[in-house]
């Protein structure tokens, strides 16, 4: 394999054979079942923001794979602003999970985080071998990435109590 960029042309700053995924968890939840989620999304995202701190003091990079909703021109910074606005559903979630500066994000298309994305790419770089998983949904976007995952041969960690879905027989 040829050697990577040294400049951040391709490259980036961390090296980690580890990498957080947080699947999702900058959502608007508008949507029926959105209520639902929510209530089971709350405690889940208190769980990720704690895990999210250790992997930080770790050196563990966190990776926000998002759902762009549809719309090809997604901008990440909008959707968190939209994201934070008053009476949106999903505010309480994405207050909680707010990215920080030196956070990574990868908007896909469609449930799996590695579908038509730049996400294995960004992991190869990063050097990562094992994925912590979380997110919502888990019977969706995180079973649909964590599929796709392991047949990249990524090590997968999925911490229960750090994944939602509308249900918990569908978590």
């Amino acid at each position: 394999m040829p050697a990577k960029n040294k400049d951040l042309h391709g490259s980036v700053p961390d090296n980690s054979a580890v990498a957080l995924l947080l699947i999702d968890v900058i959502n608007d939840l508008e949507f029926a079942e959105g209520k639902f989620l929510l209530n089971h999304a709350i405690p889940m995202a208190k769980n990720i923001a704690a895990l999210k701190k250790r992997a930080k003091q770790a050196g563990i990079p966190s990776i926000y794979v998002n759902d762009n909703f549809g719309r090809w021109q997604s901008d990440f910074q909008k959707l968190i602003e939209h994201c934070l606005t008053e009476g949106v559903c999903g505010k309480p979630l994405a207050a909680i999970l707010q990215p920080e500066e030196d956070d990574y994000f990868v908007l896909k298309p469609k449930h799996s985080g590695f579908y038509s994305t730049t996400l294995d790419l960004l992991l190869r770089y990063l050097g990562a071998e094992t994925l912590l998983l979380t997110g919502v949904a888990g019977n969706i976007c995180v079973l649909f990435t964590a599929n796709d995952a392991y047949m990249r041969d990524y090590h997968l960690i999925i911490p229960a109590d750090c994944v939602a879905s509308q249900t918990v027989k569908e978590k």
